[in-house]
């Protein structure tokens, strides 16, 4: 039996049964999440757009659908958005303080989706400017800390949702990656979150604004939680056709391939000619692939099926930066990266090649298992950006190069997976991911899954 005392550790599933069977209310659970934002999200600062009036109004509605016998995913279930998500009457900057103020007239494709299956959306949480970091700091709400450790990031864009889940203030969060800002983010506060294949969930609201286009090329919006069953569940809120492409198409994703953890065939990609890994989060690594091979899994830790990882980071780069520049002043148009009509289409044509590439390598193993980034959650770095440096076994190394690690599932477009697998020698949560075939994004949550119990 669920009671208000579990509201910190519990699942947004088992808080959806809860409200079902009765053992708790929406106004109950609301309060308790209100209660535990305010007294904890001070040093923290991760709900930085609280809308507590409106989430109470829901939570009541929320028991009075429950009372006439109605039941949804996630009737009553309270959680939080990523500040980049527009929710109807509630700013939207991107942590850009030029937009502040704007108010968005309408709810992202998303929000109505987890809205209709009954969330209770408390508020929104903090992110970098652009979503451009993996710190969560911005001149609009200031920064996010690590309730794992203050002196540290939570990690970015979605900084301030993971911190969310790891602080016991929610069970459940909407975020978006493109440079693994949903990965990296659950990797450095020990949750879990899920990078669905791309377009799985349409964008459209997850644009800077006051845009209200295209969902750009690379970006994936999914969710966050602090199990894997809630990824899951919130997929299935969340994926599917929008109201231009639901004409004519309807999902029907892949069940995953294998029930059994014995049954998985695993690549191992331990080392990156880009980035480099930590010593300890490579040893994770190699302790989970021993696991997995002793409970009778195929482990292979080389293929000549993997795609050049150098080649594929190319073209990430190209098309990333050209993504990145859009809200910014038009004169960056006129910059040194500027980059030609043919430019961009000769990165999409490397693309193409990598997906059918990763195509044919799924076809020979069911999940790749790689770092989601070579560090652990650092100490805040306000120098700039092009300044930093990470401190891995030792050696310097350059701070961006560390996005090859999420680039690897990203410019594929295919579904990854983040959990924690283990902590540093200092306590440190370290996060791996497991990489799945395109579509297949059932596969790596049910690997993830497995995993629990091995």
């Amino acid at each position: 039996m669920t009671t208000i005392s579990d509201y910190p550790t519990a699942t947004a599933g088992g808080l959806a049964a809860a409200l079902a069977a009765g053992e708790v209310s929406a106004v109950e659970l609301c309060d308790a999440a209100i209660s535990r934002i305010e007294a904890l999200d001070g040093p923290i600062n991760a709900v930085v757009v609280r809308d507590f009036g409106r989430a109470m109004d829901a939570a009541k509605a929320a028991d009075a659908a429950l009372a006439r016998g109605e039941r949804r995913p996630l009737l009553g279930v309270p959680m939080t958005v990523k500040e980049a998500f527009n929710v109807t009457g509630l700013p939207t900057t991107w942590g850009m303080a030029l937009a502040k103020g704007w108010i968005a007239p309408r709810d992202a494709t998303g929000v109505e989706r987890l809205k209709a299956a009954g969330a209770v959306i408390l508020g929104k949480t903090n992110v970098p400017p652009m979503l451009a970091d993996w710190q969560t700091d911005n001149p609009v709400y200031g920064r996010t800390n690590n309730p794992l450790d203050l002196t540290r990031t939570p990690g970015g864009s979605s900084g301030g949702g993971a911190a969310a889940l790891a602080a016991g203030m929610v069970p459940l969060e909407f975020g978006s990656d493109i440079g693994g800002s949903i990965r990296v983010p659950s990797a450095f506060c020990g949750v879990y979150g899920h990078k669905p294949s791309h377009d799985l969930v349409p964008q459209r609201g997850h644009t800077p604004p006051p845009f209200d286009g295209a969902g750009p090329p690379l970006n994936v919006v999914g969710p966050l939680a602090r199990c894997v069953s809630d990824l899951s569940l919130a997929l299935d809120i969340l994926a599917g056709p929008d109201e231009l492409t639901g004409v004519g198409y309807r999902l029907d994703l892949p069940q995953a391939r294998h029930a059994g953890i014995g049954e998985f065939r695993i690549l191992i990609v331990d080392s990156h000619p880009l980035a480099a890994v930590d010593s300890e989060i490579r040893q994770t690594l190699h302790d989970l692939a021993a696991r997995l091979a002793a409970a009778g899994a195929n482990v292979a830790y080389e293929s000549d099926l993997l795609p050049d990882l150098t080649v594929a980071q190319s073209a990430y780069w190209i098309l990333l930066t050209t993504v990145m520049s859009r809200g910014g002043p038009p004169q960056a148009a006129l910059g040194p990266g500027t980059i030609s009509a043919h430019d961009w289409m000769n990165a999409l044509d490397v693309q193409l090649d990598c997906r059918r590439q990763w195509g044919r390598l799924f076809e020979s193993f069911d999940i790749v298992l790689a770092p989601v980034m070579g560090v652990v959650a650092f100490p805040h770095d306000a120098s700039p950006f092009n300044d930093r440096l990470h401190v891995i076994d030792g050696q310097q190394t350059p701070y961006a190069a560390q996005i090859a690690w999420p680039a690897i599932a990203t410019l594929a477009n295919l579904p990854a997976t983040a959990f924690p697998a283990g902590k540093t020698k200092s306590g440190l949560p370290i996060g791996l991911q497991a990489i799945g075939p395109y579509l297949e994004d059932r596969t790596t949550l049910a690997f993830v899954r497995l995993l629990e119990g091995l």
